[in-house]
């Protein structure tokens, strides 16, 4: 799977496991879009090293702390499904 990442657009994604494992990694989440009621979207500021990163998570290659990993799980969780 190829990512390309542009730095004058936001990095988007719905998936809760590489939004999580973005976070760990220190990438800053910019917003969450819960526009559609059925799933929330990520949105992360675009770096140099971000199209790497998700492109180790997809090739399972990527590794971060796993108790970190879970809690930021828990955080987007908490963010996703408050007002």
């Amino acid at each position: 799977m190829t990512t390309i990442i542009t730095q004058n657009q936001p990095f988007a994604t719905f998936d809760l496991g590489l939004a999580s494992a973005l976070i760990s990694l220190g990438y800053k989440l910019l917003d969450l879009d819960k526009s559609n009621p059925r799933k929330a979207q990520f949105l992360f500021i675009p770096e140099d090293s971000l199209e790497e990163a998700v492109e180790s998570y997809w090739s399972d290659h990527l590794e971060v702390n796993p108790r970190n990993y879970f809690d930021n799980i828990k955080m987007l969780k908490n963010r996703i499904y408050t007002n």
